[in-house]
Order: structure tokens, then C-alpha cells, then sequence
């Protein structure tokens, strides 16, 4: 049977309708903008004639007095359109043959040196990690790394930057497609042969979240990304003297190409989707994409512009790795967690930034952490006050709204103290989750007359916040107890605080970010994300050097350096990584690229015991996936588990969708393809990823799911034995335990089956399947959950 294709709808050879029949009138408020995704964009026809086409089905259901216009025509990966449209008008388009979805253009979130030094480090912790491996073991004569091309959805670039240096590069890869768009500001001649790509989005009215068509970034965000993943090395890079040291990529011989579809008020889902349409055609061979939906706003595949695009550009070979999100360290936040998407979670370094408190008298030091630059004398001469005894007289101690009583003046709402008390002093607050923003209350003590602030954190956090030159720094509560012991024990208690230092070395690490998003997905339980964990805490990198006195400390230059923090910042050190792999390995599949990142994993800290999360306690799968990346052993993994397209269709069959759906969504040439007749949520365990779940594993029951290995080393006859960590109250058993390849038969497949010893399974336990020969150790997580 012929296979239906996403953008063949009947109407395709009418007449071009020069003008429409007068409708309703149009309405004072604009309509929405709308997208319609229309699946895969079929081979035989040009661009142009797709275009044409769009507006066609788009006139067919417009009928308004103006002519219809198409803000973005989606034709390369895959097909689709975006415009403005009434609620009915959309109705009308989902009705449409061809069409796949409607949907509201979604606005879509930023998940906001040392750390590629830290993980060539982390490389060696654990015992049975490949030994002394370095490029020249892989058998290649040459990396082609400076084919490789990474591609950026992000907030655009700026080019001037040394990290987008193309000194000793070589000519631009013929097969580039991409162009260097001419915008305020920037021109062709602000690409290289570093920075080879850049082009930017926009509707082209007030509501853009672009409102001026650049490829330069006004933000800074797409800067700092673009130069982790591939920047070129810097030396004598640091932010205002801190993390001093060579700043670079984890890819630096790569080439960059931004695709500008953010601004300051977001990231608009028709332009992402326009984003990796060009990325695909340009020929992008990684795309990392550090934004995504919020844990609130949940679509699904179909109607999630990232999904969509993923979907397309990994059917192309494109490996795309997006980060999991920022709302942790709550369960079932994480996002981008399509399974043909790399989604990554963030880490702290082993780099510290601390600020401590001197207290007065004989008093030891307290470790404070944070980024300020203060000029306090470093002698302890201060008056400190504590913000619950700077409580003003006419104002309630309590807040009687709130679940929990609590006294505001300790958490220094502003409205409760009295400004006299703390003019001239050190405040010492507590800041609990829920509480006015650390930043907004340090600004209104300030302006209050405050002259540094200590702030008591009720929960651990890793993350040093920078308040520039006031002085400011954080403590965890744990070691609160010293510091309200001496307030408490003298009637003029005095202190100061330090200036930040860089502290290197620091352990335990790598640990979880507090706000790193957690699994399970809610979309479906038997998939595992995150895929893996990198670093994502005080990254510096490049940044725009503007002359904003908000940013910049006084007596200074505008530093081209940042120190931010997000699983933003974790998503590119993966997507380095992946380029690596991928110039050495340039004819694997995305799949085959994802399973060597997470097989080779490390899933042990610097102190060579187990990660946990940055407040000390357990790590899970759930947050870290399979380990923290480790760039140098992903390079030769040994054995891979690889996927088709062909896998992710029948995901989708399992997931829920019909065969009519899924053949207009694919690129894919298989006559004939339908939906097994027994799919379920449940036969998704089965697809070939590299790490397994299942889920509603109750009672004494038992689940059994396989997996393919694929032998990729240099080695042809090889033979690998499995090993198993078990979790309390689940056997496991793995069929065969022994996979013998040769030079005929580089695939083989085993078998898992999980049973519950009893019927009091706890509701999610981990464990780990590791399969060696003595050199490579291809390691999985898997959860197992009774609901």
C-alpha cells in the first residue's frame, strides 16, 4: 500500500485563490496565532510549492475580509504552517485531510572552565572505567571534528566573542547549507568559519517574543551556550578575576550555527519549529536546545513543538539533546522527554565559590557560599542584627495567611521591620522555599540602608548566587546554630563578610541540582528520563560585555565571561559530547550516539562513593538517568543500543496513536506499516533504549523485556558477561548471561525478567545491568515501580 504523506491534502491542485469572500468581521482583539503540523514533508515536492500550498489550505478556512498570511511555512523536516486564526477557524483546520494537530503557539522557557577539566577528571574515579582511553585508541587516523556541526535553538550569538575565534580552523564543510542572516546589527561578515550559521525568528509584530529580527543576542543566554558546547579555547578567562583559567567547548574544532528563536519574553513554538526545519536542511549534524515547556504546561507529543521537531530532525540523523528543566527537585517535572530526545539533567563541579563570615571575638569563621565582591573590611567591626529583632513595633510578627505560622520579620519581609534597627548593620535572614525572592529582598534591605545581608537557607542548595559588589552570602541552616549562638550571647555582636573565592577540589562531586528537574515523565513511566546528568552549576562561559551598571561591578569592564547556572547550561556539555562521538564516529545514528553517552556514564563522586543530591541525600536514576556524561569514554563504548525510525513508530503505537496518525507524522518508506494489533503503554519497556523501566509491577508478578546490543569496537570476536544489581524485593534475571559476537553476527539480543518477590514492592526501586569483557563496561539503569 502506498504510504499517506503528511502534506498531500485534495485540494493541493486548485486554482491559487488571488482574494477570499468577505467574512465576519474581523474582531478588535487579534486571533491567535495557531500552528498546524502536518507530519513529515514529502520528498518529491519543492519548497516553494509546499509554501504554496499552505496558504491555499490556509485560505480554504480564512474567511476574513484581509488576505491570510503565513507567519512560518515548515517545509524540509517536516510539514506545517503557522498563522493567526479564530478558535473556529482552527476547528475548522483540524477537520482538514493531512492535518495532524492544531494548537496554540506556545511560549516556551530558557532553562536557565573547570567543568570540562572536571569531567576528563571524573573519568578515572570509578574502578573498571576504560583505562588511559584517548582518541588515538579508537583506530581512526583523524576525528573530522571540525566537520562536525553543532546547531543552537537559543537567544542568538555574539559573534565578536574570542571563544568564536576561527583561528587554524579549516574551510567550511561543503555540504553546509546555512546562511548568515543580515539584522540589526550583524551581517555576513559576522560569521566565520567558527560561527558559520545564523539566522533569526520573528512573527513579525508586537507579540514576538523577537521584536527585532537579529541573530545577535541581547540576552546571553544562546552566547554562553553556543561557546560551552563548542567555543574555542580561551586562556585567561574568569569572571571578574573568579574561575580564572582556558575557557572552551567540549567540541572547540567544532563549527556553530545559531538558530535565534528567543527573546527576552521567551521563546515562541512557531519559531522553534521554523528553527529546526532550517537547522535540518542546513545540515546541522547535533542541535542542543536549553528551553522547553514548564512542569505546569504539559503537551503532548503532537502538539509540543519540541517533540515535533526532535521527532523530524533525529528521523534526518540528527542527534538533538535538550535539557530536562529547572522546576526540581520536585518528582515528575522533567520535560523534553520524548524518547528520540537526549535529555539531560544538571550537576554541581568540584569548584566552590565561598564567602564566609567572620564573627567577632574568638569565633571561628562560618562557610558561606555565593558571588559578591565585597569591600567590607575583613576585620569583624560590622553590627549584626538579626531580622526578627529588627521587627517594627507597628507591624504583626506573624503571617496569618500562610499554612505554616511563621515570623516575617526573621524572614525579613521588608513591611515588617523597622529601617532604623537595621540602617548601618549586617541582616541576618532566613529564607525558606515560597519566601519573597532572595534577590528582591537583598535589593529592598538594601535600599533600606542594610550594609550586607546573611541569608539562612532552609534547604541545601549548591548554587552561589551572585549579588556583584554587595555584600552578601548564603548559609545552610545546619550551620546556622554558631552564628545565632553568638548573636544570642553578646549585646553588640559584630561581624563581616568575606569576598568570594574560588575553592577547587571540592567534595564531594559530582552532586544533583536542587532545582534540576526529577522523573518519572508523566507522559509514560516506561521510559526512563533524564538520559543522563552534566554540569549545570556556576558554568563560566561566554558572554555579551555590555555596559550595564546592573552587571557589572563598579570600577570595572564589562566582563565577556559569566558565571550561570540551569540545566541550560548542562545541555551543551552533553551536546559536545555528542559532537565528539559523532566526528569520530560519523556514520552512527542518533541512537547509537545517546547509547554511548549513557553506557559509559560514571555514576560515582570524587570521593569515590555514590552520587547524591547537592542536600547529601541518595541520588536515583530519576535524577541523574545513567551517570554524569563522560566525554572521553562515550568514544569508544564498546557495545551500543541502537533504534531505527521504525522503534520510535512503534513507541507511538504503544503510546496511543493509530496507524492513519503516525503514517502521515513519518518519513518513513515501509509499505504496509500498521500498528501491532496488542499495543500498550506497557510493550514501550521493550523499545531499544539504554536504560529500561517498567511499570505496575505488582504483587508476585513477573515482566520480561528485551534488548538488542550492537557491537561497535575494534575488536569483531568478542565476548561479553552480564552482571546485575538487584534491588531489594525484585529478582532479576538476564537470558543469555553471556553474548558472544563475531564477525558475522554483530547483534545480539537478550532478555530481562523482573519478578516481584512479594506483594510489599516499595513503589519504585533501581538497579543497574552491566554488560563487560574486561576493558568496556556497558552499564544500564533500570526502575522498577508498582503503579
Amino acid at each position: 500500500m502506498r504510504l499517506l504523506l503528511g502534506c498531500t491534502f485534495t485540494f493541493f491542485l486548485l486554482p491559487f485563490l488571488l482574494s477570499v469572500a468577505i467574512g465576519e468581521v474581523e474582531k478588535k482583539k487579534k486571533n491567535d496565532v495557531y500552528i498546524v503540523y502536518m507530519g513529515a514533508a514529502p520528498a518529491s515536492t519543492s519548497g516553494d510549492s509546499l509554501t504554496q500550498s499552505h496558504l491555499q489550505l490556509l485560505t480554504s478556512v480564512v474567511q476574513r475580509q484581509e488576505q491570510p498570511k503565513l507567519l512560518h511555512s515548515y517545509r524540509h523536516a517536516f510539514c506545517g504552517f503557522a498563522a493567526r486564526l479564530s478558535k473556529e477557524e482552527a476547528q475548522a483546520m483540524s477537520r482538514k485531510q493531512g492535518v495532524v494537530s492544531v494548537f496554540v503557539d506556545p511560549v516556551y522557557q530558557l532553562h536557565t572552565t573547570r567543568s570540562w577539566d572536571f569531567l576528563d577528571l571524573q573519568n578515572s574515579v570509578e574502578a573498571g572505567s576504560t583505562p588511559g582511553l584517548n582518541v588515538s585508541d579508537t583506530g581512526s587516523s583523524s576525528t573530522g571534528a571540525d566537520d562536525t556541526i553543532i546547531g543552537l535553538l537559543d537567544t542568538g550569538i555574539w559573534p565578536e566573542s574570542p571563544s568564536f575565534s576561527d583561528k587554524g580552523m579549516s574551510a567550511v564543510p561543503k555540504r553546509w547549507k546555512g546562511t548568515c542572516d543580515k539584522g540589526q546589527d550583524f551581517d555576513k561578515s559576522n560569521c566565520n568559519k567558527k560561527l558559520i550559521g545564523a539566522r533569526s525568528y520573528s512573527t513579525d509584530d508586537d507579540d514576538s517574543p523577537i521584536p527585532i529580527m537579529s541573530p545577535r543576542d541581547d540576552e546571553g543566554h544562546g552566547t554562553h551556550t553556543s561557546s560551552t558546547a563548542a567555543g574555542s579555547p580561551v586562556t585567561d578567562a574568569s569572571y571578574y578575576g573568579l574561575a580564572a583559567g582556558t575557557a572552551k567547548g567540549g567540541s572547540p574544532t567544532s563549527r556553530i550555527a545559531m538558530y535565534k528563536v528567543c527573546g527576552g519574553f521567551g521563546c515562541a513554538g512557531s519559531s522553534i519549529l521554523k528553527g529546526f526545519d532550517d537547522a535540518v536542511a542546513d545540515g546541522v549534524d547535533v542541535l542542543s536546545i536549553s528551553l522547553g515547556a514548564s512542569r505546569f504546561f504539559r503537551p503532548d507529543f503532537d502538539t509540543d513543538p519540541i517533540a515535533i521537531g526532535s521527532f523530524h530532525a533525529v528521523e534526518k540523523g540528527v542527534t538533538v539533546v535538550c535539557s530536562a528543566g529547572n522546576d526540581g527537585p520536585s518528582a515528575a517535572t522533567v520535560v523534553n522527554a520524548a524518547p528520540w530526545i537526549l535529555t539531560v539533567a544538571a550537576t554541581t563541579i568540584d569548584r566552590y565559590f565561598e564567602s564566609d563570615v567572620a564573627l567577632g571575638g574568638n569565633n571561628d569563621a562560618i562557610k558561606g557560599e555565593a558571588i559578591n565582591f565585597s569591600k567590607l573590611d575583613k576585620s569583624a567591626t560590622y553590627p549584626l542584627i538579626y531580622g526578627g529583632s529588627a521587627k517594627s513595633n507597628s507591624s504583626s510578627s506573624t503571617d496569618q495567611s500562610a499554612k505554616k505560622k511563621k515570623s516575617i520579620s526573621s524572614h525579613c519581609e521588608l513591611e515588617s521591620l523597622d529601617a532604623k534597627k537595621i540602617k548601618g548593620k549586617i541582616v541576618v535572614c532566613k529564607h525558606s522555599e515560597g519566601d519573597t525572592s532572595k534577590s528582591s529582598t537583598v535589593s529592598e534591605l538594601k535600599d533600606a540602608g542594610a550594609i550586607g545581608v546573611i541569608l539562612v537557607n532552609d534547604k541545601q542548595s549548591s548554587l552561589a548566587a551572585n549579588y556583584l559588589d554587595f555584600p552578601v552570602t548564603e548559609i545552610p541552616l545546619q550551620a546556622a546554630d554558631e552564628l545565632f549562638t553568638y548573636i544570642n550571647s553578646t549585646k553588640k555582636p559584630v561581624a563581616t563578610i568575606l569576598p568570594t573565592i574560588a575553592v577547587t577540589n571540592h567534595k564531594p562531586a559530582p552532586q544533583i541540582a536542587y532545582f534540576s528537574s526529577r522523573g518519572p515523565s508523566w507522559q509514560t513511566k516506561n521510559i526512563l528520563k533524564p538520559d543522563i546528568a552534566a554540569p549545570g552549576v556556576n558554568i563560566l562561559a561566554a558572554w555579551p560585555p555590555r555596559n550595564d551598571s546592573s552587571e557589572v561591578p563598579p570600577g570595572q569592564k564589562p566582563s565577556g565571561f559569566n558565571l550561570i547556572s540551569g540545566t541550560s547550561m548542562s545541555c551543551p556539555h552533553v551536546a559536545g559530547a555528542a559532537a565528539t562521538v559523532k566526528s569520530w564516529n560519523p556514520k552512527w545514528s542518533p541512537a547509537a550516539i545517546r547509547s554511548a553517552i549513557m553506557t559509559t556514564a560514571i555514576v560515582m563522586n570524587n570521593d569515590k562513593t555514590q552520587l547524591t543530591t547537592d542536600s547529601g541525600s541518595p541520588a536515583t536514576p530519576y535524577d541523574f538517568g545513567a551517570g554524569e556524561v563522560s566525554p572521553t569514554a562515550a568514544v569508544q563504548p564498546g557495545l551500543v543500543y541502537d533504534a531505527e525510525p521504525v522503534d520510535y513508530l512503534l513507541f507511538l503505537c504503544n503510546y496511543g496513536y493509530n496507524t492513519s496518525t503516525i503514517k502521515t507524522i513519518s518519513n518513513s518508506t515501509l509499505e504496509g506499516f500498521e500498528c501491532p494489533k496488542n499495543s500498550s503503554k506497557d510493550l514501550i519497556s521493550n523499545l531499544n533504549y539504554p536504560s529500561i523501566a517498567v511499570s505496575n509491577l505488582q504483587g508476585q508478578a513477573k515482566k520480561t523485556v528485551s534488548r538488542t546490543l550492537t557491537n561497535v569496537g575494534a575488536e569483531e570476536e568478542i565476548t561479553y558477561l552480564v552482571s546485575v544489581q538487584s534491588p531489594a524485593g525484585i529478582d532479576v534475571k538476564v537470558v543469555p548471561e553471556k553474548l558472544q559476537f563475531t564477525k558475522n553476527n554483530k547483534k545480539l539480543s537478550y532478555q530481562v525478567t523482573f519478578a516481584a518477590k512479594d506483594s510489599s514492592l516499595k513503589s519504585e526501586v533501581f538497579g543497574w545491568i552491566t554488560w563487560s569483557d574486561g576493558k568496556h563496561r556497558v552499564r544500564s539503569p533500570f526502575v522498577i515501580s508498582s503503579k
